[in-house]
């Protein structure tokens, strides 16, 4: 019997709507995983259930009434994109599923749907940048799954691909239109957030002063989140030819009162705005398809930020969503794997 390679694409999460219940039930299973926020599970679960869902879920609920579109959130709505057009780009010796981290559709689901044709399953995170928080997270619910089975594939877990040269090309193609049509004062690319604590536990020699170990890039940072950041942010900006004082590397999105992170973007924003920049170009490398953190965020919240401080112009380069060689570097990184096999 022919055999077929299985893709399993998985990105983060989404409510199932807007209403306020369903945001506050991805927020209770997003936090409560102990990768996303690692302290004891009676302190998580207090934190998350008695603080963070009850009140973030309303605010969190309108922002999501922004973006949603008729197939759903911007997440769900570009990965089963992604996953059509992935699997048209692979062939018929393949087949392509994608499920979410947190809520639907499942991990779970994604993985039944597989054929028993599938000899060798292939899981690539829809997340450039690993993180124990994001890749890490689905590699442990992909195995927690797989255990259950009697008969297990062979499975390879694709941990990152931040400095995919097509990838890093795609990023800076979306930029360039932007660049040539207007003169920017300054670039930013932002990434979204960890506790340094994050980091520190996954790599000893983390966090040296003024964060001098997430360079040069080798074998010790290899998965370090902010190394990748920095790694995918130097190749981008090479591809635009930008020299080291034209743009910054930024983490937002921080939550609570430890240190996550830096520098942040606000705060960065802030400094920029202070010394006369007006016209500023945002990247967010560290999402493959637009969402809250980039749409909102970025494009609304920091935006108009900026402008009332400046009276200038913050402008959001939008995610790979589905680009056509966004498509291609996906199928690159399949075949890849498969020629390891």
């Amino acid at each position: 019997m022919d055999t077929t390679t299985g893709v399993l694409l998985v990105n983060l999460g989404t409510p199932k709507t807007t209403s306020v219940r369903d945001v506050r039930r991805y927020l209770r299973e997003f936090l409560m995983d102990r990768r996303v926020i690692d302290i004891p599970f009676a302190f998580r679960f207090l934190l998350v259930n008695g603080i963070i869902a009850p009140f973030r879920a309303p605010k969190s609920a309108k922002e999501y009434k922004k973006v949603f579109k008729e197939g759903g959130s911007p997440l769900l709505y570009y990965g089963l994109a992604v996953r059509k057009l992935l699997q048209e780009a692979l062939g018929e010796k393949f087949e392509v599923r994608f499920g979410m981290r947190y809520q639907e559709p499942s991990i779970e689901s994604a993985i039944e749907g597989f054929s028993e044709k599938v000899s060798h399953l292939i899981v690539l995170p829809l997340f450039p940048q690993y993180a124990s928080a994001t890749s890490g997270s689905v590699h442990e619910k992909v195995m927690k799954i797989l255990r259950k089975k009697l008969v297990i594939p062979k499975v390879t877990f694709v941990d990152s691909y931040a400095e995919h040269p097509l990838m890093i090309e795609t990023f800076a193609e979306l930029g360039k239109k932007y660049l040539e049509s207007t003169k920017y004062d300054f670039v930013i690319f932002s990434y979204h957030g960890l506790p340094e604590r994050h980091l520190k536990k996954e790599n000893h020699h983390c966090i040296q002063p003024n964060y001098q170990c997430c360079e040069p890039y080798f074998y010790k940072n290899r998965l370090c989140y902010r190394a990748q950041c920095v790694r995918t942010s130097r190749l981008i900006a090479q591809q635009l030819g930008l020299h080291e004082n034209q743009y910054a590397i930024t983490f937002q999105s921080r939550l609570g009162r430890d240190p996550w992170l830096q520098p942040y973007t606000d705060e960065t924003l802030e400094k920029l705005a202070s010394q006369g920049v007006r016209n500023l170009l945002v990247f967010s490398p560290a999402f493959v398809a637009d969402c809250l953190e980039t749409i909102i965020e970025i494009g609304e919240t920091y935006a108009e930020m900026f402008h009332k401080k400046t009276g200038g112009h913050l402008q959001l380069v939008e995610s790979l969503n589905t680009h056509p060689k966004w498509i291609e570097t996906l199928k690159q990184i399949v075949l890849a794997e498969t020629i390891k096999v």
